[in-house]
């Protein structure tokens, strides 16, 4: 905590005490003009302050929307003025080497990067983070049996439920906007909650009615498990992890957790299998795949896991399965240029890959973790359509 706080108070301070003295000390005499640039800053320290005072091992729990939008907030200022600060410093830099060479274009400069800076937080934090995109792909396959050609699959993946307002008016926009796809089955990949079961509290009733003919089916993700909580006792955490199944159940959705069911359609059949999280340590490690394919080895099958990682670790080596869904990775909530940090963590992050015949989809999530926050990653409903070759 002590080194979160340093870099807080400093990526605020530096930037507005060098703006301050080269700047607004030479642009106005006025000291009420001069104290109220420093509001801003001091209302974010202040709000800072208090939710420091309350720090505790489960804090961020506690005040998971609070503390993201003040986290978005420091990041408005800090990063839009530490931009302006670095582009005037380097003017200053290069006015005092040549007297000649003018600071006002590096100004310029610096207020434009800073303008572009605050205005694409500012979209991330407000449009972006709510602005579901539905898109629509297709798997193709000779081993899709034909009662299955043009079965239409709905993902959803990374809900975090307890990342969002307790109002709940977007939870339902996403269930309405999901059930308009008009899917055969509705299948859920993973993370429905940040760390407590208890986020669902408000949102039961709106999720219950996710509908689409053969059900709704879901996996369990690494945030599910409570392991980013601190619990009184083992057991409290065991509970709460069955409370979510509980949960789950209570809404309708069908948890595979290590297990399979076989969805029939026009006379066919094929495999659905979920496992538990698997991903690469230090996330946990719960799938048992070879127990819940057991018996759909002759079929076209399709598995749930929530980690991408799963697929080239065991999936491909270790099984016949068609068509793997996962999530988890978020693209990182941000996508520049068709880039994201994600791929310096994840091979596969979004989107579809294949080897061979065999596939895997990436579905970037709806939620978020920590930050309320997507830019170029818009909140993903993935609408999948099997094509028997």
């Amino acid at each position: 905590m002590l080194r979160i706080t340093l870099i807080v108070v400093a990526a605020l301070l530096l930037p507005d005490l060098y703006i301050y003295f080269c700047h607004v000390t030479h642009s106005t005499k006025k000291r009420l003009w001069r104290a109220l640039y420093w509001l801003p800053t001091l209302l974010l320290l202040t709000i800072f302050g208090y939710y420091l005072g309350m720090s505790g091992e489960n804090t961020l729990a506690h005040h998971t929307v609070g503390i993201g939008r003040l986290a978005i907030a420091v990041i408005l200022f800090a990063t839009s003025k530490l931009a302006f600060m670095l582009c005037s410093l380097i003017g200053l830099i290069i006015h005092m080497l040549f007297s000649a060479c003018p600071r006002k274009p590096f100004n310029l400069l610096g207020g434009v990067v800073g303008g572009i800076i605050f205005g694409c937080t500012l979209y991330g934090a407000t449009i972006g983070v709510t602005n579901f995109q539905v898109n629509e792909v297709e798997y193709c396959s000779d081993r899709i049996p034909a009662g299955f050609d043009g079965y239409r699959i709905l993902q959803l993946s990374d809900i975090h439920i307890g990342s969002w307002s307790k109002e709940g008016h977007t939870i339902q926009r996403l269930v309405k906007l999901a059930n308009e796809q008009q899917a055969d089955v509705i299948l859920f990949t993973g993370d429905l909650v940040n760390q407590r079961s208890s986020e669902l509290e408000g949102f039961t009733e709106a999720l219950s009615h996710l509908t689409a003919p053969d059900g709704v089916f879901s996996v369990l993700g690494n945030h599910d498990y409570g392991d980013y909580y601190r619990w009184p006792t083992e057991a409290d955490k065991a509970n709460n992890l069955e409370r979510l199944k509980q949960l789950q159940a209570d809404m309708g959705w069908k948890l595979l957790n290590n297990s399979h069911i076989f969805l029939h359609h026009q006379g066919d059949s094929i495999a659905l299998i979920g496992v538990e999280n698997d991903g690469e340590p230090p996330f946990s490690q719960h799938a048992e795949l070879a127990k819940a394919k057991q018996g759909t080895e002759e079929n076209f099958s399709i598995l749930l896991s929530h980690n991408p990682t799963h697929w080239r670790r065991e999936v491909l080596p270790e099984s016949n399965i068609d068509l793997m869904l996962a999530g988890h990775t978020h693209a990182m909530q941000s996508v520049l240029f068709g880039r994201s940090l994600a791929e310096l963590k994840y091979p596969e992050w979004r989107g579809f890959y294949y080897e061979g015949k065999r596939a895997l989809y990436v579905n970037i999530g709806i939620g978020y973790v920590g930050l309320p926050f997507r830019f170029g990653a818009n909140p993903e409903l993935t609408v999948i359509t099997l094509r028997k070759k």
